[in-house]
C-alpha cells in the first residue's frame, strides 16, 4: 500500500501579509498543493491522508469546491481527512453541507471514528476539531486493538494546547503508521511509523529549511512501512544568513555581499540577515533599497560599533563621557547593557561634536 501525507496546508493563507510578495505566497500555497495532487497520481498511490489544516480557516464554499474538483482529479487515490484547530468544525460551516466526491472520506466526527478500505485491508482511523483547543492527550486512552488490518491514525496536535502527544504511547499503539500534523516543521517522531508532515509551504520567517510531504510504502503482509521518503514541494524558504563585518566594512560592500548572497541561492527564496561583528562607530548600515529589491523579511543589526573605551576615558577622564564609562562598563556585560553603553557613548560623543 503506497501514500502521500500531508497537512497544514493553510489553503487561503496569506503570509507575510504585509510585504509585497504575500499575494504569490498565497498563489504558491494553493499551486503546491495541486502539486501534491499531481504526485499522488504519478506515483499512483492508494491513499492521501490530510492531517488537519487543509485551510487556514473557516472554509467557504467557494473553498470546498475548488478543493474538491483536486480530488476528483486523482478518482483513484482515497482521500482521508480531518479538521485541525484552524479549520475547525462549526455548526454553520459549509462544511456540514457539502458533499465530498466519492474517493473522499472526512473523519469529522469530534470522537475517534474510522474507516475501512476493504480492497486495502486498511482502517484509518481520526477525529476531528470543533473547539480552538484539546488540552486532554487523548491519544493516549485510545484502546484501539490489532484487528489484522492496515490501520493507520491521523492526528493533529502535539503542544500542550493542542492534543498533547506523549510518544511512548504512540510507540505501543497497533498503528502501521501514524500522519501527524500541526508542527510545521516536517520531522520523524517514531522511525518508519509516526510523522509530522510540516506545512506545505513555509507560513513565516521561523519556518526555515525544506518543506514537502512524506511518501510511504506499507508491506500488506507485515503491515509494517516499509520506506518513507521525505519530497521537498515547497517554491520558497526562508533562509536565514549571518554576515560578518569589521571596521572596515562599508555600506556598500555589505549590501554588495548581501546582494550576490541572495542571487548565488535564489531569488524565490526569503530571506533573514544577521549582522554580526565589530563595525566602525561612524558607519550605519542602511539596507532599505535592498528590501526593495528582494524578499528580505528582516535585517537584523546585531553588529558592536569597535569603540576605544580606554582611550576614550583617557581623553575624557572628568567629563559626562568618563563618566558614562566608568558608571556602565564592566566585564560579562549583557548583550542589553553592552548596547547601552554603546548607544549612550555614540550620542555623548555626537553631542560633543554638535557644541564644538
Amino acid at each position: 500500500m503506497k501514500f502521500i501525507h500531508t497537512g497544514d496546508v493553510h489553503w487561503g493563507m496569506s503570509p507575510d501579509c504585509d510585504r509585497p510578495w504575500s499575494r504569490e505566497r498565497s498563489q504558491a500555497i494553493k499551486e503546491t498543493f495541486e502539486e501534491v495532487i499531481r504526485q499522488a497520481k504519478e506515483r499512483d498511490v492508494d491513499f492521501l491522508f490530510i492531517a488537519g489544516d487543509l485551510f487556514h480557516r473557516q472554509p467557504l464554499a467557494r473553498d470546498l469546491k475548488e478543493v474538491n474538483y483536486l480530488f476528483s482529479t486523482i478518482p483513484s487515490v482515497h482521500v482521508v481527512l480531518i479538521a485541525g484547530n484552524h479549520d475547525r468544525i462549526r455548526m454553520n460551516s459549509a462544511l456540514m453541507s457539502f458533499t465530498w466526491c466519492p474517493n473522499v472520506t472526512f473523519l469529522m466526527s469530534e470522537e475517534m471514528s474510522s474507516a475501512v478500505f476493504e480492497e486495502c485491508n486498511t482502517e484509518v482511523y481520526g477525529f476531528s476539531y470543533y473547539t480552538p483547543e484539546i488540552t486532554e492527550p487523548r491519544l493516549s486512552q485510545m484502546g484501539i486493538t490489532d484487528n489484522g488490518r492496515i490501520q493507520i491514525l491521523l492526528a493533529h496536535g502535539g503542544d500542550n494546547s493542542h492534543l498533547p502527544i506523549d510518544k511512548n504511547s504512540l510507540s505501543l499503539s497497533p498503528f502501521s503508521y501514524i500522519a501527524l500534523g500541526h508542527i510545521h516543521k516536517p520531522q520523524i517522531v517514531l522511525e518508519r511509523r509516526a510523522a509530522y508532515c510540516g506545512s506545505l509551504e513555509p507560513l513565516d520567517k521561523t519556518e526555515t529549511g525544506a518543506h514537502g510531504v512524506f511518501f510511504g510504502e506499507i508491506n500488506p503482509v507485515t503491515r509494517q512501512v516499509t520506506a518513507l521518503e521525505f519530497i521537498p514541494m515547497c517554491q520558497s524558504q526562508y533562509i536565514s544568513l549571518a554576515v560578518n563585518v569589521t571596521p572596515k566594512t562599508t555600506n556598500m560592500e555589505l549590501a554588495s555581499r548581501i546582494s550576490q548572497e541572495i542571487q548565488s541561492r535564489g531569488l524565490q527564496h526569503i530571506y533573514r540577515f544577521f549582522i554580526r561583528g565589530m563595525r566602525d562607530p561612524d558607519i550605519t548600515f542602511d539596507l532599505d533599497i535592498l528590501e526593495s529589491r528582494f524578499r528580505i523579511v528582516e535585517i537584523k543589526d546585531d553588529s558592536e560599533p569597535q569603540y576605544d573605551f580606554a582611550q576614550l576615558f583617557a581623553e575624557h577622564p572628568s567629563d559626562m563621557i568618563g563618566f558614562f564609562i566608568r558608571a556602565l562598563q564592566k566585564e560579562d556585560m549583557s548583550p542589553v547593557e553592552k548596547k547601552a553603553l554603546y548607544y549612550g557613548i555614540n550620542a555623548l560623543l555626537k553631542t560633543k561634536d554638535e557644541r564644538s
